[in-house]
């Protein structure tokens, strides 16, 4: 028990960062996502292409190598890490994870916008609408609550994600496992549970949300 009272501040430390890579990223790929899945459906062929390719890609290529580039690859770029390394390869994590999310996000938003009746678009573009208003107005408020639950399974994934961030010198969660178990070696299991526990705060509450939306979606069909 002392030994898990020694690492409660670091676990919270980890978890507090983990929260922050959350939102963080999970608001930039959302952003993002959406801008790709509009792309996506646009009438401008060079913009599907784009689309297309940056979604192909991202949703190929490991995690791993996005936040290795990301860190390693940036910096020799150009991009500044600050004064500051730990704030800046923090900000770059979050980078990497919002670039390797957003194209899941984009697909689940997709999904969603397929799901509507094209003769919605169809009727509001024979009322003179153009592609903007016709997807802000009338597409993406019927898709958006088929597009929840699938969305809160995408951020369910990323909370888990951000574990990677740990090798590229963030201390979140996973980075507080590693140092614990190394100070605390006959007590791995006990620290391995304690973090199971906190990623299970996130994601519990996330599952049930996903669930919750998909209740009610059922029922306004």
């Amino acid at each position: 028990m002392d030994s898990l009272i020694d690492v409660v501040p670091l676990y919270l430390e980890g978890f507090g960062l983990t929260i922050l890579l959350l939102l963080v990223s999970g608001v930039g790929a959302f952003i993002l996502g959406v801008i790709i899945a509009a792309m996506r459906i646009s009438p401008l062929p060079s913009l599907r292409l784009f689309a297309v390719a940056y979604t192909e890609t991202l949703r190929n290529v490991p995690l791993l190598l996005v936040l290795f580039f990301c860190a390693f690859v940036l910096p020799i770029l150009g991009v500044s890490v600050g004064s500051d390394p730990k704030v800046g390869y923090m900000l770059l994590a979050m980078v990497g994870l919002t670039l390797y999310t957003s194209p899941f996000v984009a697909e689940a938003v997709r999904s969603g916008i397929n799901g509507v009746p094209i003769g919605q678009a169809e009727a509001a573009r024979s009322l003179g609408m153009g592609f903007g208003p016709v997807l802000t107005l009338i597409i993406l408020p019927q898709a958006g609550r088929m597009v929840v639950p699938p969305l809160i399974n995408v951020f369910i994934a990323l909370t888990k994600n951000t574990s990677v961030a740990g090798i590229f010198f963030v201390n979140e969660l996973f980075s507080g496992v590693q140092r614990a178990t190394r100070d605390h070696g006959d007590k791995v299991l006990l620290m391995l549970l304690f973090a199971a526990l906190l990623y299970l705060v996130i994601t519990i509450p996330l599952g049930q949300a996903a669930g919750y939306v998909e209740k009610k979606v059922r029922v306004l069909r």
